[in-house]
């Protein structure tokens, strides 16, 4: 009779098992894309203010520097890091002749932190779509 009962049980304690292990799932994957969102929109904000990158930088009209679009594109294909440019630890490859220029701006960025530059990246990883 307990098995008989136990039995009838399973189904029921299969179904909750499923349902609490699928809603952790999901908000594990709402957290990380909140967070990438986050991270997305903390970036144009240092992008537009303490950074001042958009006085050179449009999304998709090159004014002095090259264009955000043309950035991502070029920095994701050859699968660089923007982070390492703006420490001054690589070389510039979107647009060398505007390098010059660009220096003037790494006494802002090297008073950044790690966050903070790594959302100015995803930020314009952002337009690589």
């Amino acid at each position: 009779m307990k098995k008989q009962m136990l039995f009838s049980f399973f189904p029921l304690i299969c179904l909750a098992s499923s349902l609490v292990f699928f809603s952790c799932k999901k908000e594990e994957n709402k957290s990380f894309k909140d967070s990438k969102e986050n991270s997305i929109a903390f970036g144009k904000t240092l992008f537009e203010g303490q950074g001042n990158c958009i006085a050179c930088h449009q999304i998709e009209q090159k004014v002095i520097g090259p264009t955000l679009r043309e950035i991502a594109k070029i920095y994701k294909e050859q699968n660089a890091s923007i982070v390492s440019f703006l420490k001054e630890d690589s070389e510039p490859i979107v647009d060398p002749s505007k390098y010059e220029i660009m220096k003037t701006n790494f006494s802002i960025t090297e008073e950044m932190t790690s966050e903070e530059l790594q959302a100015l990246e995803s930020y314009i990883y952002s337009y690589s779509k």
